[in-house]
């Protein structure tokens, strides 16, 4: 090795290579590559290429991953790209190999894990933090960076593959956004014991709910009090989803005061085994239907929802 070459030491726990091979799955070529600072460019990720079977690209940080308080260095990771179509609790075992052209001598230096790397639904890149001094880099007695333009590249072997137990991961809300929806009932008079819905209001396109009204009551409250339940839509909630959701439901009063309104409020987690959370005995017959109360006015009575999600449980 030249005295230059001696002054290349690999990333902690990775081995250092040279090859005149180029890497069989992807490269990446990059002009100006010094613009990528100059400009602000922390991170750049590459085009979408598949090897093994699957889906990765090379996820760039010019000057070093600041969120793992890198300096002086370029990071350098390879990262899955596409894992919506695996099975619930997959692990691929990869080893894979990092290039960096030294243009100099037409070779590559070659960096590689010192053991497979485990990808699964938690950890879908792995890389190096300290890819590459940047003095090193840009110095041109290496051939790194030429004319500003460097070639970086990847190769990626799939050792072993399989789908483990199932699992979740809860995400909760520092600041949830407050969803209302509102429900005007016409004819509320004419109803009968039969269930009514609202219409599906949403939170996202997956995550929709309605309000459930018992106007004569539910079971062991049926002909004594009017039963209210907000549910949750399990047509598009995707597979083992949950959600822990803090709501209010409201029958307004029309004439009088808010403050007046017939109120309720909960905290529960909903999901496929328990889609709907309420109250059975909301409010008695003989008080909604009061001639002095203004909770029904001109045969209409207005529902109001109003629903805070905390927290997100997803399967994977």
């Amino acid at each position: 090795m030249t005295e230059a070459d001696s002054k290349i030491y690999p990333p902690p726990g990775a081995v250092a290579s040279i090859s005149d091979a180029s890497p069989v799955h992807y490269i990446v070529k990059i002009k100006l590559f010094s613009l990528l600072a100059k400009t602000e460019v922390e991170k750049y990720e590459s085009g979408v290429f598949e090897a093994g079977g699957y889906k990765w690209n090379l996820v760039l940080y010019p000057s070093g991953n600041k969120s793992k308080n890198v300096k002086e260095h370029i990071s350098l990771y390879l990262a899955m790209a596409d894992t919506s179509s695996l099975p619930l609790g997959w692990e691929i075992h990869v080893i894979f190999r990092l290039f960096l052209l030294d243009q100099n001598k037409d070779s590559y230096l070659v960096i590689q894990a010192g053991k497979e790397r485990r990808f699964h639904g938690l950890k879908l890149e792995w890389g190096f933090d300290e890819f590459i001094q940047l003095s090193t880099f840009n110095d041109s007695r290496y051939g790194f960076l030429v004319e500003d333009t460097c070639v970086l590249g990847a190769e990626v072997f799939v050792c072993r593959e399989r789908s483990r137990g199932k699992g979740e991961v809860l995400s909760m809300t520092k600041q949830p956004a407050t969803f209302k929806y509102t429900w005007k009932i016409e004819n509320f008079l004419k109803l009968d014991e039969k269930r009514q819905e609202s219409q599906i209001f949403k939170f996202t396109d997956k995550i929709r709910w309605k309000i459930l009204l018992y106007p004569k009551g539910k079971d062991s409250r049926m002909g004594t009090h009017l039963s209210l339940y907000l549910a949750l839509d399990l047509e598009t909630l995707p597979a083992g989803c949950r959600l822990y959701v803090d709501y209010t439901l409201r029958i307004v009063d029309q004439v009088k005061d808010r403050k007046l309104d017939l109120s309720a409020k909960a905290k529960h987690w909903f999901g496929a085994s328990s889609s709907e959370s309420g109250w059975t005995r909301y409010v008695s017959l003989d008080r909604i239907y009061q001639s002095n109360h203004a909770y029904v006015i001109q045969d209409i009575c207005i529902i109001e929802a109003e629903v805070i999600v905390l927290g997100i449980g997803s399967a994977f």
